[in-house]
């Protein structure tokens, strides 16, 4: 193995104790649960012209989908830590998710706005008749968090560093294009 092979690996070492805690703590990060609330109200506003199923799905569509934008940025610009560091982030969202859909038959979190509020996936799951199988569906976005984590560590493993072509390079590879 190479400096540039071992290299590549070195941001895992700095991943593996953030993602021991993510899963000791279930997800719970300060700071970064306040702006993980803060998307997913937003993704309430943002999806409410599409009616009341998809403007509750999307509080958790939100929390799915701002990291993933991240993830798809950097991966696409070959900044593979960034991307490493949004894919905890994703994973992080996938736990909390996990935690509120397991919650909703039992309804025992606590929601912003007291009893004045209804449960999102009490009423996600309810509409589709699928409440009493709420503690799978949250084990499920649990066992997605954990393969997240696991893409997160062995990443290294997929990424293939491909030759920047030179100046010169391109122009031939334009010419023989045309």
């Amino acid at each position: 193995m190479n400096n540039k092979q071992i290299r590549k690996w070195i941001p895992s070492l700095f991943f593996i104790p953030a993602v021991i805690y993510l899963i000791y703590n279930r997800g719970r990060v300060f700071l970064l649960d306040e702006l993980n609330l803060l998307i997913h109200e937003g993704g309430h506003g943002v999806f409410a012209i599409f009616g009341k199923f998809v403007y509750t799905l999307g509080g958790t569509l939100m929390q799915i989908i701002i990291p993933s934008l991240f993830i798809f940025y950097y991966y696409k610009e070959k900044k593979y830590t960034a991307a490493r560091i949004f894919l905890l982030w994703l994973g992080q969202n996938l736990i909390n998710i996990s935690v509120y859909a397991a919650d909703a038959s039992e309804k025992k979190l606590r929601l912003i706005g007291g009893n004045n509020v209804y449960h999102d996936w009490n009423y996600m799951l309810g509409r589709l008749n699928l409440l009493e199988h709420d503690k799978t569906i949250g084990t499920l976005f649990y066992v997605l968090a954990m393969l997240v984590f696991v893409y997160v560590l062995v990443m290294p493993l997929f990424i293939r560093e491909y030759k920047r072509l030179s100046p010169e390079e391109e122009d031939s590879l334009e010419k023989i294009i045309r």
